[in-house]
């Protein structure tokens, strides 16, 4: 959802959520290649115009512009084609209609979109009582009822599976005769209480969110018997597909670094708030002009949801070429919206997909299980940088995945346009389990942190500075309210990062120097991705082993960790200990940097 362009024939970049068919007909219809097509006549642009997205076939006084054709629903009825349905090599858009075969951890893709659609999984007539379910919903939301006095409704710009986007003009008020773009979503879509919760908690997440110059602006929201309204920032400048494409497919390092600076400022700031998009891909970026330097938009958060900072989200959503590995295993967060701008990024500089495949399985095999490839062209001519800028974005493990407040500090991108680092929640997690730890594991962190380059320091230093610290070079726990509240926006209620920050009240009665917090704020899984994380570890264990390490037995580890005595001691710290001299072993070291997970522990009791 968000802006939109200005020819009448094109699909609703405000409306979303359409169906895996749809969008292989209008952008990934070429399968004999994975390189994004040259042409502007590819079948990645073609077949955007579908009559049947919007609800009932009648003339709207409202909109008189809309009038799908009867023939068009006989045509594209499932009786119309061969076998009675589309081709099996589809390719999702957004929610994965046809389920893996097992073992795939993507098997309930079918049962989750058929619940968000109000219907049975692999029925294909309702049960008795499923249409009185949606008749029974309530679909009122609370929004102005004024759209037809405040709003003079223009031309259709665009078009979705649950929606349409027209254009519109204020007709008084402060905005009187401003141009905007409307998002009109017919209620009787909204078969589910699922989908009336979808429409809520988007605007919810536009209204909470609203201010930063990388997000298409939002006005307000509007409501009738028949739909609601969404009132947006118009944007003319098309989508950044569309730019990819008149490209070739393929920028230069810089033309690059241009746009993935504004896709990972404003996914910082949804993140710092608490809000991970789901939905990020080159079709929900869209240009504020024509102009070749215009300022670029983040849209549709019909997918977007609050999460706390210790939460997992489980709904599987998004689109098939631009989806995180941990969302197909239904546990993620917002590092899966990292590894959609590490896709972005990696069509910009290439001009082709880093996973591709013929069948939506195909696709979902290749993000769980192949490497992206960096040694066909261009990619040898590109800088290392690049790659490594990359590499680190579709890292499968997000733990070693580095945030979009990281993306800013890497050395291929910091030094862009003065491109500034923003406050990364990141570092609040990793303080909060360093605050948990053991005086032991504190001290194996600090003799790490004191192994980090100037590189891996840079963006430590950048995220201190931005907590103010005192005169004398500490902080406290004031410091991180201070620096939260400076960049709050009413979305951190709704994701309760005030509730999160009260764990580290610990700091409410010492003070922490930049050295301490290097150990704290630093990520041992993300050090670990890195080709020089044996030289950190054996550095440190170094450090570690002079300055920290001492003569300890099994059961004062155990309670330095603290392990219950139901937890068979031996089993899991027998080699955790040098037998020579009863000092912390380094394989005992490395372990007690990670910390003893409960995956570990639940396998010896």
């Amino acid at each position: 959802m968000g802006v939109c362009v200005s020819k009448p024939s094109q699909r609703n970049p405000y409306a979303g959520k359409q169906t895996e068919e749809e969008d292989h007909e209008n952008r990934y219809e070429d399968s004999s290649s994975s390189q994004i097509p040259k042409s502007p006549h590819s079948p990645i642009t073609n077949n955007y115009h579908r009559e049947d997205d919007v609800t009932t076939g009648k003339k709207s006084p409202l909109f008189p512009f809309y009038s799908p054709s009867p023939a068009h629903f006989l045509k594209n009825s499932p009786a119309s084609t061969p076998g009675g349905s589309k081709s099996a090599s589809s390719t999702p858009r957004r929610f994965f209609r046809r389920p893996l075969p097992p073992p795939s951890p993507a098997k309930h893709i079918k049962a989750v979109l058929a619940r968000r659609q109000g219907r049975k999984a692999a029925k294909a007539i309702p049960e008795e009582g499923e249409e009185e379910e949606s008749r029974d919903l309530d679909k009122r939301f609370g929004f102005s009822k004024e759209f037809t006095s405040r709003l003079e409704v223009g031309e259709e710009i665009g078009r979705g599976h649950f929606g349409f986007t027209c254009s519109a003009r204020f007709k008084k008020g402060e905005r009187k005769g401003q141009q905007v773009a409307v998002k009109v979503i017919p209620k009787a879509k909204m078969t589910t209480a699922i989908a009336v919760e979808d429409v809520r908690r988007e605007v919810k997440i536009l209204r909470a969110l609203a201010g930063h110059n990388n997000l298409a602006q939002f006005y307000d929201a509007f409501e009738d018997q028949d739909n609601v309204y969404i009132v947006m920032e118009l944007c003319e400048g098309g989508e950044l597909l569309d730019r990819i494409l008149s490209r070739g497919g393929k920028y230069s390092e810089d033309d690059a670094k241009a746009v993935i600076t504004q896709i990972l400022n404003v996914v910082a700031f949804c993140h710092l708030q608490g809000v991970v998009h789901r939905d990020l891909k080159p079709e929900n970026f869209l240009y504020v002009s024509k102009d070749e330097n215009a300022e670029l938009k983040a849209i549709d958060f019909g997918l977007s949801d609050f999460v706390k900072p210790d939460e997992r989200l489980n709904d599987i959503v998004g689109s098939a070429y631009y989806v995180a590995p941990e969302v197909l295993h239904r546990s993620y967060s917002t590092e899966a919206d990292v590894w959609s701008i590490g896709v972005i990024a990696y069509i910009l500089l290439c001009g082709s997909r880093p996973f591709w495949a013929r069948t939506e399985s195909g696709i979902f095999r290749a993000v769980l299980k192949a490497d992206p490839s960096f040694d066909e062209p261009p990619w040898p001519s590109l800088s290392s940088e690049a790659k490594d800028f990359v590499k680190r974005m579709l890292n499968k493990d997000p733990r070693k995945r580095i945030s979009a407040a990281q993306a800013l500090s890497h050395p291929w991108i910091r030094n862009f346009n003065n491109v500034k680092v923003p406050l990364d929640i990141l570092i609040f997690k990793l303080m909060k389990a360093y605050m948990r730890s053991s005086s032991l594991r504190k001290a194996s962190l600090r003799a790490l942190s004191k192994t980090l380059t100037a590189d891996e320091l840079y963006y430590l230093r950048e995220q201190f500075a931005l907590l103010e610290p005192s005169k004398n070079g500490s902080i406290t726990l004031e410091n991180i309210k201070m620096a939260l509240m400076k960049h709050a926006t009413d979305a951190m209620k709704e994701s309760h990062i005030s509730d999160f920050i009260a764990s580290l009240n610990p700091l409410q009665y010492r003070r922490m120097g930049f050295e301490e917090f290097c150990a704290a704020a630093l990520s041992v899984h993300q050090l670990e991705a890195l080709d020089r994380w044996e030289q950190h570890a054996r550095c440190a264990y170094e450090i570690f082993d002079k300055d920290g390490n001492r003569a300890i037995v099994i059961e004062e580890l155990a309670s330095e960790l603290g392990l219950g005595p139901s937890i068979p001691l031996h089993v899991v710290l027998v080699d955790w200990i040098r037998h020579t001299d009863g000092k912390l072993s380094f394989l005992g070291f490395v372990k007690l940097l990670h910390g003893v997970s409960g995956r570990t522990l639940s396998k010896v009791q």
